[in-house]
C-alpha cells in the first residue's frame, strides 16, 4: 500500500493498485427506444450570459445543416427553451414512455415547461427533486434518432450539473462567457468542473460581444474590450463563436422564432460538431 494511500478509495483513480473499495457507477442508461449519439452540454460558471440562447441557435445551426437534433432542458428553475421556440403544446407520454414536443424545424425537446400547467408556474423544488427530474429526462424520454443532443444546463456547479455529468455521458462540453472581466472566473469555474468529471471541452463562446446597430451596422462594444481570449487560452481552449448584442435575435426569441435567425458566426462550432461526429 503506498505511504501516501488515506483508505478513502473515493478519492483515487480507477488504476489505483491499492483500491479496495468499488467505485459507485451513476451512469444512467437512457430510454430502450431512444437512439442518440453525441450529447453536447452547454454551461457557464454563473446565470444570464446565453446559454439558453447558444442551446436554441446551436440545434437549429446543427438541424440546417441535415442534422437531427434534440434539447434537454435541465434548467428546471428557469427553463426558456420553449419559449424561443415559440412551443405551447404540452408534452404526453403513451405506455412506452414521455414523448418530447418537436420543433417547426422538427428539434426534439424535453423541458419542465412541456409538463407544467401553466408556463408560469414556479418549480419550488429542492435539488435532489429537480436534479431527478433532468435525470428523467434522460432515461424516460424516448429520444428517436438523435445526432445532436444539446443539454441546456443551469447556472453554476451545483447539484444539477453533478448529477448530469455523472448520469449522462456527455460527449463534449461548450462553455458561454461574456466579455466582462469577471469572465476568468466564469471560465476558470466551468473548466474545473470538466475535469472534474473527464469531459473535454470543445470550446468558449463569447456571447454579447458587441452591439450591431439594427440601422447602419456599426459594432459597438458596450463591456469595452474583451477578455474571453485571454482567459481562454489561460486553459488552452479557443474562443469558437463571437454573438453580438442584436436586435433580431431578441426578437427572433421573444417571438418563438429563433429557428428562423441564421448567422455565419456559429460555422467554426458547427465546423468542431460536425467534424467530432465523422471521426466516430
Amino acid at each position: 500500500m503506498s505511504e501516501n494511500c488515506n483508505n478513502d478509495c473515493s478519492s483515487c483513480g480507477e488504476n489505483c493498485t491499492d483500491r479496495t473499495q468499488q467505485q459507485t457507477d451513476f451512469t444512467a442508461h437512457p430510454h430502450v427506444q431512444s437512439n442518440i449519439n453525441k450529447v453536447i452540454a452547454v454551461v457557464s460558471g454563473k446565470g444570464g450570459v446565453g446559454k439558453s440562447l447558444v442551446t436554441s441557435m446551436m440545434a437549429a445551426k446543427m438541424k440546417r445543416e441535415g442534422y437531427n437534433t434534440a434539447i434537454l432542458d435541465a434548467d428546471i428553475t428557469g427553463p426558456s427553451i420553449p419559449k424561443a421556440f415559440g412551443i405551447k403544446e404540452k408534452a404526453f407520454a403513451n405506455e412506452l414512455g414521455m414523448l418530447p414536443v418537436k420543433s417547426k424545424t422538427g428539434i426534439d425537446i424535453m423541458s419542465i415547461n412541456l409538463l407544467l400547467k401553466e408556463e408560469t408556474d414556479p418549480v419550488v423544488w429542492r435539488g435532489p427533486l429537480i436534479g431527478g427530474t433532468v435525470k428523467q429526462f434522460w432515461t424516460d424520454v424516448i429520444w428517436d434518432d438523435v445526432d445532436f443532443m444539446f443539454i441546456d444546463m443551469p447556472p453554476g456547479t451545483g447539484d444539477v450539473s453533478l448529477t448530469v455529468f455523472q448520469s449522462i455521458a456527455v460527449d463534449a462540453i461548450i462553455i458561454v462567457t461574456s466579455p466582462q472581466e469577471l469572465v476568468s472566473m466564469i471560465v476558470s469555474k466551468a473548466v474545473r468542473m470538466a475535469e472534474l468529471m473527464n469531459i473535454p471541452i470543445l470550446g468558449v463562446v463569447e456571447n454579447m460581444s458587441y452591439f450591431k446597430c439594427p440601422d447602419c451596422g456599426k459594432e459597438t462594444k458596450l463591456f469595452g474590450e474583451s477578455h474571453t481570449e485571454e482567459a481562454a487560452s489561460k486553459h488552452s481552449l479557443k474562443v469558437m463563436a463571437r454573438i453580438p448584442i442584436d436586435t433580431e435575435i431578441a426578437q427572433a426569441c421573444d417571438s418563438g422564432n429563433i429557428e428562423k435567425y441564421e448567422a455565419d458566426f456559429l460555422n467554426e462550432l458547427a465546423g468542431e460538431l460536425i467534424k467530432m461526429e465523422e471521426e466516430q
